[in-house]
């Protein structure tokens, strides 16, 4: 959720920097333009108010220009700006550089005619760092209410384009230092706004996975999170407390039903001996009374592994399953089933030992059960990555996919097995077993023919 509340925060904070930092660098630019422009506006009313004693040039007045024409070099020298005073037909009476004259079109002759019309020159066009255009100002000289000259300057840009850059630059610094800043802030928010939910997620998990205890410990966050973390725990205490009371109603009825059950059973042995020998009703009550007795065992051994808590500690699996094999191979010689044994000889994994031989018990009770003799039941160990496995596979019918989808659930057995002895329980305590301890059990099928049932236990300390 971070990776896709994270980019929709920065895309926000960036649009809203640029919508302010780009009317800043205009305004930037405006400003440099704007110094320089008012500074020529005074040059050439100076100069104006210097010229309207030279253009009418008798004698006494030539000195004046001779003086005019000096100080237009000298500025022209010191500053760079070409400046010069024409006349109403654009003849100049003093310029610098002297070859300089009335642009013939363009803004620089724009600003003539306008100042002609007794107007100063409107303002240039903007000048942006990447163009390298000059500003022209004019201004009239106005005699006895008439002009009678224009003043004109011509200046480069150059120093106005580098320090509008330097602002800008200095903008920039600041819109990245400021993104920085930003990105970090979303950091630190999207965390603490999704905290709660990373918690509650890792909760949701644990009681996914079968870890009931799991809870979201109280922390920071926004209120609706948590007081949503705090429904979350009532509602995973009501749910662990529902549990608690269908296990315990199911450890005690299987417990309690067991005394009557056995005295029932010992009334039909006693009824036995008052009928004939070979009676079929009579050993069909005995065979439903044994059946019945075991089932409420695995209803019991059900709920006691389910309530039971694992002691996991490093365990040898390969040791392990080699006893169990050999625990389980005078009941397949029986049979006349092979069980065999392949695999790495040493792995480890971390696990409830106990919990792990009840579970692969159950797992090779089931195997050979339902393999016919001649056949073979492998038992295989192994190392993969981060997970140790256990894999039983068997030489009976196997099962269909419809089939492999309800393997392990309570009580279900395939109606092509109904005849087999058991009662459907076997496979849902192996795994009650198993996730108590955080394994895993799996079912596939195995070729060319039969079941194959994998268990899994982490290499890693939980």
């Amino acid at each position: 959720m971070r990776t896709r509340l994270l980019p929709l925060l920065i895309v926000l904070m960036a649009g809203v920097l640029l919508a302010l930092g780009f009317p800043l660098a205009v305004s930037v630019a405006a400003a440099q333009q704007q110094k320089v422009v008012v500074d020529r506006i005074d040059d050439t009313a100076r100069i104006a108010a210097e010229a309207q004693f030279v253009t009418e040039i008798p004698a006494v007045e030539k000195e004046r220009q001779a003086r005019l024409q000096d100080e237009l070099v000298r500025y022209q020298q010191v500053y760079g700006i070409r400046a010069g005073v024409f006349d109403r037909d654009g003849v100049a009476l003093a310029n610098a550089p002297l070859g300089w004259g009335v642009p013939g079109e363009g803004e620089g002759r724009q600003a003539f005619q306008e100042a002609l019309a007794s107007r100063r020159s409107h303002d240039p066009s903007q000048v942006w760092p990447w163009q390298r255009g000059r500003l022209v100002v004019a201004s009239p000289v106005v005699r006895n209410g008439d002009v009678i000259a224009v003043v004109m300057t011509d200046s480069p840009t150059g120093e106005m384009r580098s320090k509008i850059l330097h602002g800008w630059l200095l903008i920039g610094g600041g819109l990245v230092a400021a993104m920085l800043v930003a990105v970090g802030a979303a950091f630190r928010l999207t965390g603490w706004v999704l905290l709660p939910v990373r918690i509650l997620d890792a909760a949701t998990h644990g009681i996914a996975t079968g870890r009931m205890n799991s809870r979201v410990a109280p922390g920071g966050g926004p209120p609706e999170l948590r007081r949503l973390a705090r429904s979350f725990n009532e509602m995973a205490d009501n749910v662990e407390a529902v549990l608690e009371q269908q296990r315990a109603f199911v450890a005690d009825a299987s417990h309690q039903l067991r005394n009557p059950l056995a005295a029932l059973l010992l009334r039909i042995e006693l009824l036995a001996l008052e009928l004939p020998e070979g009676n079929e009703e009579i050993a069909s009550v005995r065979t439903e009374g044994k059946r019945l007795a075991q089932v409420l065992d695995d209803l019991l051994g059900l709920a006691l592994a389910e309530h039971a808590g694992a002691e996991i500690r490093l365990t040898d699996i390969g040791a392990l399953t080699t006893e169990r094999v050999a625990a389980w191979r005078p009941l397949a010689d029986d049979k006349g089933v092979r069980l065999t044994e392949d695999g790495a000889v040493a792995v480890t994994a971390w696990a409830d030992p106990v919990a792990l031989s009840s579970a692969l018990d159950a797992i090779i009770d089931n195997a050979l059960k339902f393999t016919p003799g001649g056949e073979e039941v492998k038992v295989t160990v192994a190392a993969d990555g981060t997970v140790s496995t256990i894999t039983v596979s068997d030489g009976g019918p196997g099962l269909t996919e419809d089939e492999l989808a309800r393997v392990g659930d309570r009580f279900w057995r395939s109606n092509r097995h109904q005849n087999i002895k058991g009662s459907g329980l076997g496979l849902s305590i192996s795994r009650a077993l198993l996730t108590a301890g955080g394994g895993s059990l799996s079912y596939g099928k195995n070729t060319p023919q039969g079941l194959r049932v994998t268990v899994t236990v982490p290499r890693s300390a939980p």
